[in-house]
Formats: C-alpha cells, structure tokens, sequence
C-alpha cells in the first residue's frame, strides 16, 4: 500500500465550482500517483505507477480529453 501521508491534492483546472463529478490527483508521491473523488475525500482512491499516469495523460491528450 502506498503511504499517502503528506499527500498535497489538487483538483482538476476544468472542474467547476457546482459540486459536479470531480477528481482530485496528488502527485508529491514519490513513485506514484493518487486519485479520489473531491466529493469523497476520506473514501476509496486509486493509485498508478508514476509512468502509467503519465502514460494515460499522453494518451488522453492524443484522443482530445485533456488540455
């Protein structure tokens, strides 16, 4: 299990301020990357390998998704 203590999250520039379907990422985890939703904040979360995040973002950027 990755230790997320000291964790810094920040949620996604293209959320709104609606209390819409959003994501925050922390990214000060050495070797890895963590993701919750910002509506749940002490609930489940995903972690990924810094390079498989990295990979997805590459890859969301090619198909358009992200900017």
């Amino acid at each position: 299990m990755t230790d997320l203590t000291g964790a810094v999250w920040r949620k996604s520039t293209r959320s709104g301020d609606n209390g819409g379907d959003c994501v925050e990422v922390a990214t000060n985890i050495p070797g890895a990357v963590a993701v919750r939703d910002s509506k749940d904040s002490r609930g489940p979360l995903l972690t990924f390998t810094a390079q498989a995040w990295a990979d997805f973002i590459a890859a969301a950027k090619r198909e358009g998704h992200a900017s």
